[in-house]
């Protein structure tokens, strides 16, 4: 059997968005219960998701990007697993973030290097994906650019970037409402107010003209050009400089699989899925970069995961 329910769901959306789901319960139970301002965090995800996520994706298609399957639930029209993988991405780039030696203004920059090398397994996997519903064929989901468009196998090369700009925007406001929550010495009504406002404020940076520079470096550079390729350059490489200059594997306090398997479950378990897709669809197109970049941020992850705090000496 291909298809689940009569609106035809393929096995491997549906696959897909189960695990998505499934993760993003993992996720958000385990940081409840390690947070000490759990309603806090919780509108930090709700904002994340409806006021941020969903609806500029529900733009990028009303603007013709880019087009999605059916999906197991839907916000629009956008998978709801969609914003929960960017989440999944966001609550545990955070997490690690706050557990490393880093300076803040260097975390939002690391969380976009998050952001983008999840998406190299996830995108050209989701593209191939390719059923037939309700009378069209489609794949998880479709980007609609023209051939002379500088992509990767058929994914344009700023979407990747995008990554960093979504997980850039969100991190900066984020981080500023948590600082401003402390400053308050938690009062419940900064604490109700700053992950919503965060939200909108995010969402508003990413229609801004900051965007298209941070895309492809507008005005000097044009959508589809090969500006892209500069710009998702400077930003794998600008960011893997900031942890190897001003992180190195220092760590304020060290990560266990005990205490932190979350984090291995959602960067590690979606390139695995990932890897699954590609191999159970004969992706061999593809499988190569697949395989090469989670086995990149794969490592990286580890490298942060095994790091030890440092005890000092007497």
């Amino acid at each position: 059997m291909q298809y689940l329910f009569q609106t035809a769901i393929p096995l491997p959306w549906f696959f897909m968005d189960v695990i998505t789901i499934l993760v993003t319960l993992v996720v958000i139970g385990f940081l409840i219960t390690r947070n000490k301002h759990p309603l806090s965090l919780i509108l930090e995800s709700f904002g994340f998701v409806f006021l941020y996520a969903s609806i500029y994706e529900n733009f990028a298609v009303v603007q013709g990007w880019y087009i999605y399957g059916r999906s197991l639930l839907m916000i629009g029209d956008v998978p709801l697993s969609v914003p929960l993988i960017e989440l999944d991405v966001f609550l545990m780039s955070l997490w690690m973030l706050e557990k490393m030696d880093i300076p803040d203004w260097c975390k939002p920059f690391i969380a976009g290097l998050m952001g983008i090398l999840q998406d190299f397994s996830l995108d050209p996997v989701s593209l191939r994906q390719v059923f037939i519903t309700r009378g069209i064929e489609s794949g998880r989901w479709t980007w609609l650019i023209e051939p002379w468009m500088a992509n990767i196998y058929d994914v344009p090369v700023y979407n990747f970037s995008g990554w960093v700009i979504i997980m850039l925007y969100a991190s900066v406001w984020v981080l500023l409402g948590r600082a401003w929550y402390k400053k308050s010495k938690y009062k419940t009504s900064v604490g109700i107010i700053y992950p919503i406002l965060a939200s909108i404020l995010s969402l508003l940076t990413m229609v801004s003209p900051l965007s298209q520079f941070l895309l492809w470096l507008a005005p000097f550079g044009s959508k589809g050009s090969s500006y892209e390729w500069i710009m998702l350059a400077f930003h794998f490489i600008f960011s893997m400089l900031l942890l190897l200059i001003f992180w190195h594997g220092k760590m304020k306090e060290s990560l266990s699989l005990k205490k932190d398997y979350p984090v291995l479950i959602t960067f590690i378990g979606f390139h695995l899925a990932d890897i699954l897709c590609a191999i159970q669809g004969n992706l061999t197109e593809v499988l190569w970069l697949v395989i090469a970049t989670s086995a990149v941020h794969s490592l990286i992850i580890l490298w942060i995961f095994f790091s030890r705090k440092k005890e000092k000496q007497p």
